[in-house]
């Protein structure tokens, strides 16, 4: 990815080393096997940890000594260039619609961190909260993105950040909200099917993302495309359920399956639209 003329934003926030993984609520290793399992199946990483802690209410993280981000680590650079970008396109997009884009915050985490939603462990991947309207990345998440994923390359990294984004922008545009109620009044495999079309709007507001950013800056490089929808493929419901247990269970899926994560993602970088982003009035055509 080409980023150097890329808008930097000031709202990363860097929580590693606050010391909230030391003084957690007493995670051992059983509690995060069950968290990676959760995460494969698709729960909610901070519902999770906070039902498996017996704390119903959020857990508010210390204020860290710095919150500022070094812009002298090329990570967390990168990460300012790529939150920098979506902030340029979703800005411009409120603004055509005469509001105002309520940019969220990026935390960087370590072990585990307190938000809005609950505690976190990095094992159970990045997240959005919409009760703070934060992103949480623990960046060894990208390490097991590579190597253990087989998804490797600067844009595959830029999608995570995106497709978390994304859950901001449905957030903000009420969909969050009205998505959360259907989910109410589903049973559980129809919850399970509001949250695959959540996932999926997500990873098809990532594509307008990156098509809207290259448009205006030529952030692509030859090969970024393919890193994304190598990224987006590696994290389908069928792929991460085949690895972690050896069998498929489609009936609790939550994010969508490898093709449809890629169909969603190319969807809305060929369109540019966030109109063709409509993933509940899809049908059989999901």
């Amino acid at each position: 990815m080409k980023l150097d003329e890329s808008p930097r934003s000031d709202n990363v926030e860097d929580d590693r080393g606050s010391g909230l993984g030391r003084r957690g609520a007493g995670i051992g290793i059983g509690t995060i096997v069950i968290v990676v399992i959760g995460y494969f199946m698709g729960i909610n990483p901070a519902t999770l940890l906070s039902l498996l802690n017996g704390d119903p209410q959020p857990v508010t993280a210390p204020a860290p000594a710095n919150t500022a981000a070094d812009a002298n680590d090329p990570q967390i650079d990168f990460v300012r260039a790529i939150l920098g970008e979506t902030e340029a396109v979703w800005g411009a997009y409120f603004k055509g619609l005469g509001k105002v884009y309520t940019r969220p915050k990026l935390v960087l985490f370590s072990g585990q961190i307190g938000s809005a939603c609950g505690l976190a462990s990095a094992a159970a991947g990045p997240f959005y909260c919409p009760g703070d309207q934060k992103v949480y990345i623990d960046l060894s998440f990208y390490r097991q993105l590579a190597t253990e994923f087989g998804a490797p390359g600067d844009f595959a990294r830029a999608y995570v950040i995106a497709h978390e984004v994304g859950h901001h922008v449905q957030n903000l545009l009420g969909i969050t909200d009205s998505a959360a109620q259907a989910e109410r009044r589903a049973g559980r495999v129809g919850a399970n099917q509001v949250s695959v079309h959540i996932e999926l709007q997500a990873d098809c507001f990532a594509g307008v993302w990156a098509e809207q950013a290259n448009r205006a800056r030529k952030i692509l490089e030859p090969g970024d495309l393919e890193q994304g929808l190598k990224a987006a493929s590696s994290v389908g419901d069928d792929t991460l359920q085949r690895r972690s247990q050896g069998t498929v269970v489609p009936d609790s899926f939550t994010h969508g399956t490898s093709a449809q994560r890629v169909r969603w993602f190319r969807r809305g970088f060929d369109s540019g639209k966030i109109d063709s982003c409509d993933t509940f009035s899809a049908g059989e055509s999901l």
